[in-house]
């Protein structure tokens, strides 16, 4: 089943804000562990 456009638009917002959050953070492991934990969501959206 496909997204309609609102549903596109609102998983892009979820997406550009974890990038926000992340390239905000200064603590470099955290910065690294948030990184890692958008690569694994984003991983596990393609896989189901």
């Amino acid at each position: 089943m496909g997204m309609t456009d609102k549903q596109f638009n609102s998983y892009v917002r979820f997406i550009l804000s974890a990038l926000k959050d992340m390239l905000e953070e200064t603590d470099e492991q955290k910065k690294a562990a948030k990184a890692k934990e958008l690569m694994e969501n984003l991983q596990a959206t393609l896989e189901d």
